[in-house]
């Protein structure tokens, strides 16, 4: 009994695991801001002193998914937004941003056409003008996200995929990057992602 236990344990967890396939994908989509004002320099100034600007996204996804209608997926995105100050700008900035979701797919794992919904949680580093991520720079922030999309099989290999998802954000503070704290981050920021891409399965 001692020796069958674990070869049935082994056995069980190893076909759960081989039963998984997995998914690979790039995006390319719009990053749309609401609640974009980060707060000011001043502590007498506005809320939207400094504000945030909508800009592109390119992003990787990596999927594990179940033979039922659940799976699990990992994923990077650039977005590049721009900063503004009281409606002038101060150049290009960037956000990274890196998390988990959770996926619940509406057919099973066979199916040619896949739409989900999904949650999950996330971080974001905003790089402002002047600043970089590789030395240290900008400001890192955690939240949580949802949506929904679908995933269509071209063949055997390639797919195709849409998304739709919330993200929100508490705001960055950029006192490391300008000498000063920013008063006045008031709420969450809000974006808004819109996107579509190509994928491999396996």
């Amino acid at each position: 009994m001692k020796k069958v236990l674990p070869l049935l344990l082994f056995s069980t967890f190893s076909s759960a695991i081989w039963a998984q396939s997995g998914d690979l994908f790039v995006s390319f989509g719009q990053s749309i801001l609401s609640n974009k004002g980060i707060g000011s320099p001043d502590p007498a100034g506005s809320k939207n002193d400094l504000e945030l600007g909508n800009g592109f996204r390119i992003g990787f996804r990596f999927g594990l998914n179940s033979e039922g209608h659940t799976g699990h997926e990992f994923g990077y995105a650039y977005n590049r937004s721009k900063l503004n100050l009281q409606g002038a700008s101060l150049g290009g900035m960037a956000i990274h941003q890196g998390g988990y979701n959770y996926m619940l797919y509406a057919t099973n794992e066979t199916a040619r056409i896949r739409p989900f919904a999904t949650g999950g949680v996330h971080f974001s580093n905003f790089v402002p003008p002047g600043s970089s991520a590789s030395r240290g720079g900008g400001s890192t922030k955690f939240g949580f996200n949802y949506g929904g999309g679908v995933k269509v099989s071209l063949n055997s290999k390639y797919s195709i995929r849409f998304d739709v998802r919330q993200y929100a954000t508490t705001k960055p503070n950029f006192e490391n990057s300008f000498g000063v704290p920013l008063f006045l981050r008031e709420g969450w920021l809000r974006q808004l992602e819109v996107s579509g891409g190509f994928g491999i399965h396996f």
